[in-house]
């Protein structure tokens, strides 16, 4: 009998085989087809179209920070985090009128009668309940920035056209009118010989070389020739004043590119963390030490670090020798005087000098005696709270604010700090008695070296770092300060601003020897307009995007970015797409970037560019 032969099966395999290669060769041709777009390039940048601009008033040259390439990538189809709708029509924001050229909206003095002015409360941050919807004009005749160095020995008088202090401080030699300029020659109220001679004469007492002495607060800050003239010595002064009938004295400073900040001693806490600074400076600041059971310098010495200087000058040091210069009388400057020295002591400050009109004190390394010496006193005691590092609309009590405790009477409270610079780069203090509880050492390297790849990233799309372009910049979510610490190469400084309600990461920064501040974004800074030249903000839209509108945030951004000024946005690629929407509408330029982690990663950042038309 035959075998039977079965082939049926063989001959529907092979063409079930070749119909699934067909198939699979026609999705793949049609894919490439799909993809293919005829005379594009791969590229990384989203351009921001410019929309129709306002007229000028006046015309300017601008110098474009950014190139935008032709061929944008399109990130509007990725979208996956909740964005609220913007609230408003999307139309060009107008500009303000012109007497809002100097608008700060926390301090601004058309608001001021409605406060108390006992402690000068008027004078504090009051900030409206709703924010103008609108761009602050430059002044007419503005002109870019002079740059640093050349900035710190004279400014455009029309960028800051303030002639008042130069003719109400003539005699002191503080600023003067030079043609179209204003010229600092670093004279002062207490600096007959000038800030520099007067700072060398501080440096005879305070070890200012040293590297010991890095972040200084000088407390009505007059034009910042002090805070300047410690630049040679590798110090940073915060600087911070009023707004006063002396006009701009602060706009003035950082014009100049010196830090300086809007603020006052009344009834709040300032806006840093407990022992923040190296040095603390007030030369005729015309705060009233004493009074208030001596609550303001009790606020001295909570910000001032354990081992830190209290320099003073002017009245009422020294006053035998002085009364008559001040046109007061002497019993009155000699019970001033006592009233101040036995405040002092009783914060264990040590008197090491007093000639001239200045006298230095040192705050102690520890409170060991001083917890002792204070059980005989009936005031001021120690502090009770346990947020020594509050400072956001905290209210000042008269007690002293106790340093963190020790095993010896040698140690320094809260750890030793290196000397500048090395302290920038190593773990400070604050982030070793963490150790196992709150955070992790390897993290605090990891992210020096993370900001220093970002800002590797950054330095490939801005220019002008070198060169004192970039003089004044802000980082709005500072962290430890990384970002900061990897332009420390860069003739810059940088405010770092820690939100209030986020970790409390100011200390850390301050330990580093840098600058910063407490803030809340929902409100308006403490500076005046045009005052910063680079603005960095890192998920600070994330942040807020439930607590108020991004669209205020912005407008407080433009308000406080110089002409020529840049933006450096980074956030998820939703809030990316809906910032660049609104800075549309404010007439930036810009670009979408790629982070240096790629394509494929959800962050990008946003490069604006400030070169907006004129008012």
């Amino acid at each position: 009998m035959a075998k039977l032969q079965i082939k049926a099966p063989i001959d529907m395999t092979t063409t079930l085989v070749k119909k699934l290669l067909l198939l699979t060769f026609a999705c793949f041709f049609f894919y490439i087809l799909g993809s293919y777009t005829p005379n594009s390039s791969s590229t990384t940048l989203l351009s921001l179209p410019c929309p129709p601009q306002p007229t000028n008033l006046s015309t300017t040259t601008h110098t474009t920070v950014f190139t935008i390439p032709s061929n944008p990538l399109k990130f509007e189809p990725q979208h996956a985090l909740p964005i609220p709708p913007d609230p408003i029509d999307p139309q060009l924001f107008p500009f303000c009128p012109q007497n809002f050229t100097n608008y700060c909206p926390c301090q601004d003095p058309s608001r001021e009668r409605r406060f108390s002015i006992e402690r000068k409360f008027h004078r504090e941050r009051h900030c409206p309940e709703r924010a103008v919807r609108c761009l602050i004009p430059r002044p007419r005749g503005y002109r870019g920035a002079v740059r640093w160095p050349e900035s710190r020995g004279s400014v455009w008088f029309a960028n800051v056209p303030f002639a008042r202090l130069a003719s109400y401080k003539k005699s002191q030699n503080w600023v003067r009118v030079e043609g179209d300029r204003l010229v600092f020659p670093g004279g002062g109220t207490s600096f007959p010989r000038g800030a520099k001679s007067y700072v060398n004469e501080i440096g005879r007492v305070v070890p200012l070389k040293s590297g010991a002495v890095r972040t200084v607060l000088d407390v009505g800050s007059g034009v910042g020739s002090f805070g300047a003239h410690l630049m040679d010595f590798n110090i940073l002064t915060m600087s911070i004043a009023p707004r006063d009938i002396h006009e701009a004295q602060v706009q003035f400073a950082l014009e100049r590119g010196l830090p300086a900040m809007l603020g006052i001693l009344s009834t709040h806490r300032l806006p840093f963390p407990s022992r923040s600074f190296d040095m603390a400076h007030c030369s005729r600041c015309l705060v009233p030490w004493t009074d208030y059971d001596g609550l303001y310098l009790l606020e001295i010495d909570r910000v001032l670090r354990p081992g830190g200087y209290w320099v003073l000058s002017g009245p009422p040091i020294n006053w035998r020798a002085n009364s008559k210069g001040w046109k007061r009388g002497t019993l009155d400057l000699e019970k001033e005087q006592a009233t101040l020295e036995d405040l002092a002591s009783r914060l264990c400050w040590k008197k090491i000098a007093e000639q001239e009109t200045v006298a230095v004190w040192r705050k102690p390394t520890n409170h060991v005696h001083c917890s002792q010496k204070t059980k005989a006193w009936e005031s001021p005691h120690f502090c009770n709270a346990l947020e020594p590092d509050s400072g956001w609309y905290t209210k000042m009590e008269p007690c002293i604010t106790p340093l963190p405790k020790v095993q010896s009477i040698k140690d320094t409270s809260g750890g030793a700090l290196e000397k500048w610079p090395k302290r920038l780069h190593f773990a400070p203090p604050r982030i070793r008695n963490m150790l196992g509880k709150q955070i992790d050492l390897k993290f605090f390297y990891q992210d020096n070296q993370l900001w220093n790849r970002r800002v590797g990233h950054y330095a490939k799309f801005i220019g002008s770092l070198p060169d004192g372009k970039y003089r004044n910049i802000m980082d709005m979510n500072a962290g430890f300060g990384s970002f900061a610490a990897a332009l420390s190469k860069y003739p810059v400084w940088v405010m770092n601003v820690v939100p209030f309600d986020a970790n409390n990461t100011l200390g850390i920064i301050y330990e580093r020897g840098l600058i910063g501040t407490y803030m809340n974004w929902c409100e308006a800074f403490s500076t005046y307009p045009r005052t910063y030249d680079l603005i960095h903000a890192d998920k600070i839209f994330r942040i807020y995007m439930d607590k108020c509108d991004i669209v205020d945030i912005l407008l407080e951004m433009h308000r406080i970015l110089r002409p020529e000024g840049a933006l450096i946005i980074r956030d998820h690629v939703d809030v990316i797409v809906k910032v660049k929407n609104v800075a549309e509408r404010m007439s930036w330029n810009g670009t979408i970037q790629h982070s240096e982690q790629g394509p494929h990663h959800p962050e990008k950042v946003l490069f604006i560019d400030n070169s907006e038309p004129l008012s």
